[in-house]
């Protein structure tokens, strides 16, 4: 299946990662090109890929690989990444290839913003939470001391090939990550989806994919930086990102969303604001994904406030939250500090 996003395309196939050099070749001009990849997915997929990039008449340069992981995903390693494009002698008609999950994609799109002012880049993610909700948006960043994604730049990618059969290699705790933003998808817009997530999903992750894909191409396509209703795919993230950065990475970033999401919901139904259905509903799809909706937990109210007002969603003394009001129907209200924390209360409170 193709997906068009209007200005580059989606491919969502099984195995089309063996033909990734000819579907790429299909839209770029064959190049000098430089594979970016983590330590866990290079040895998994680096010498297929090459292998494909050379068949197709790409000039493979040696690849850029990093230890895996959010702690990589900084200024220290994104600078690296830059001095290698420049040792490869990359120049602005050439390729950056990203290998992997969401933090190969955000630093190897990132570096591809910048490096002589921005050259070309191809996503291949390799876990679902890249598939269903990074791939998409051409949101590219790297994290500081104080936060997650509060350095970054939009920079759209040339093309996107998802391979599904690269999950069979995922880890439990990774596949569950992504299953927290697909979760996220259907509770924030479509029903349907939620609806299919209660039954077997082992013949559906195609299709599970496609559809998270259009329904982020949709979002992004109306509001393309961020300014107004792609605010909606941040439902669970405020408190979420801030769970990720208590805990210093440990608590994945799908884990901490799940634990996001009950954290909202619980605070508006308790304002009157969610039908009071929706949370156990919520909170036994988390659990049968692996997910816990109590991470926040390990926490103190005070601390998980504190994380999250260098949340980058934070304009002047507000902050945007994203409200689920039903299974498949959400809004955005702005609340200044002192609310935030009585909302963050509301939601950690038996």
């Amino acid at each position: 299946m193709i997906i068009d996003t209007g200005k580059y395309e989606i491919l969502i196939e099984n195995g089309s990662l063996k033909s990734a050099g000819e579907e790429i070749a299909k839209r770029i001009k064959p190049c000098r090109a430089v594979v970016v990849s983590d330590d866990n997915v290079h040895p998994l997929y680096a010498e297929i890929l090459r292998g494909s990039l050379a068949g197709a008449g790409f000039d493979v340069a040696k690849d850029f690989i990093f230890p895996h992981g959010e702690e990589s995903k900084n200024l220290t390693t994104f600078s690296a990444i830059l001095e290698h494009l420049s040792e490869e002698k990359l120049t602005r008609t050439d390729l950056v290839v990203a290998l992997g999950g969401g933090v190969t994609g955000d630093m190897a799109g990132f570096a591809s913003a910048v490096y002589l002012r921005g050259i070309k880049y191809v996503g291949i993610p390799t876990s679902l939470l890249s598939m269903v909700d990074s791939s998409v948006g051409g949101k590219t960043a790297v994290d500081l001391s104080t936060g997650k994604n509060l350095v970054g730049a939009f920079h759209e990618p040339s093309f996107v090939l998802c391979d599904p059969t690269t999950l069979s290699t995922l880890p439990s705790e990774y596949y569950s990550d992504g299953m927290a933003e697909v979760i996220k998808t259907g509770l924030l817009g479509n029903s349907d989806l939620f609806s299919m997530l209660s039954g077997d999903i082992s013949d559906k992750i195609e299709k599970i994919i496609s559809m998270c894909v259009s329904d982020k191409r949709d979002i992004v396509s109306r509001d393309p930086f961020d300014h107004g209703e792609r605010q909606k795919l941040n439902l669970g993230h405020t408190f979420g990102h801030a769970i990720e950065v208590l805990s210093d990475y440990t608590i994945h970033h799908g884990h901490a969303v799940a634990s996001g999401m009950h954290m909202i919901t619980k605070a508006a139904i308790k304002r009157g604001l969610c039908r009071k259905d929706v949370l156990p509903i919520l909170d036994k799809l988390l659990v049968k994904y692996g997910l816990d909706p109590f991470l926040y937990n390990k926490f103190s109210d005070i601390d998980i406030f504190d994380a999250a007002l260098h949340d980058k969603k934070m304009r002047g003394n507000n902050i945007t939250l994203v409200i689920p009001r039903e299974i498949g129907k959400s809004d955005l209200i702005g609340y200044p500090k002192d609310v935030i924390l009585e909302m963050i209360r509301e939601g950690v409170a038996e």
